[in-house]
């Protein structure tokens, strides 16, 4: 099992640099993302690479934080947040 972790700094900003080409190539089961800076709503189907189900937990604050999971398999079961009110609206 192929596992990829990363800071995109921007899922956006990432994508536009060649993130989801780069990410084709290299055959992951799971990608793991943090800081991808957006809001799920604004990250249409271009943001889930194909073969893959896509998971976010956005901050609260918009631009702010946040993250992605990417995985080849779906989950039994995909659990936002830690509990942790403070944490959790960090994304």
């Amino acid at each position: 099992m192929r596992i990829i972790s990363l800071n995109t700094n921007g899922i956006r900003s990432a994508s536009r640099k060649g993130f989801f080409t780069w990410l084709e190539k290299q055959h992951a089961d799971v990608v793991c993302i943090q800081e991808t800076k957006a809001q799920e709503h604004q990250l249409n189907g271009d943001f889930c690479p194909k073969d893959f189900h896509c998971y976010y937990h956005d901050a609260e604050k918009k631009g702010y934080s946040g993250v992605a999971i990417y995985s080849r398999k779906k989950p039994k079961k995909v659990t936002k947040g830690l509990g942790w009110h403070d944490i959790d609206m960090e994304g």
